[in-house]
């Protein structure tokens, strides 16, 4: 049974309605949600805000966090998780903001993702260091980690 239909089969048994705010995985949460049949009756909506002006207009990130932290960080994710929110009929919601190759940074290196999940009870925030991988494998380990932290927050 797929991480994806795992979080459909607990959404819909709660009754609880999902939205992604997503960047470095440019919507590969709210594919592999979608390609659940019955999917609908959970899935309200996904960001996709790639550019920093996405993330400010879509999901009300503040553009002094951008500045200060950069746009791969725990605070940006905070306040995509709770833009998505916010701004959508769901229940929860998680956000990825990350690197995912090729490049990077000393201080921010090539595979670090930053992840939020959002919900009634507040926001809980993560930072994973997946490695320089490679692109098509850092986005599908980020994908991974926020369905498992959207079926644990469920």
């Amino acid at each position: 049974m797929s991480l994806a239909f795992q979080v459909i089969e607990k959404a819909t048994s709660q009754g609880k309605r999902i939205a992604t705010a997503e960047s470095c995985t440019g919507g590969m949460v709210a594919a592999a949600l979608t390609d659940i049949p019955g999917s609908s009756v959970v899935v309200d909506r996904g960001f996709i805000t790639y550019s920093n002006a996405a993330k400010i207009e879509m999901l009300g990130v503040a553009g002094r966090t951008l500045d200060s932290h950069g746009a791969v960080s725990e605070p940006v994710a905070v306040e995509m998780a709770t833009g998505s929110l916010a701004r959508s009929g769901a229940d929860v919601a998680v956000s990825i903001t990350g690197i995912a190759g090729p490049g990077g940074s000393e201080h921010k290196p090539e595979g670090r993702v930053c992840f939020a999940v959002a919900d009634q009870d507040g926001v809980t925030v993560e930072t994973i260091d997946f490695g320089p991988r490679g692109r098509v494998q850092v986005r599908a380990a980020a994908r991974d980690h926020a369905l498992n932290l959207l079926l644990s927050a469920l």
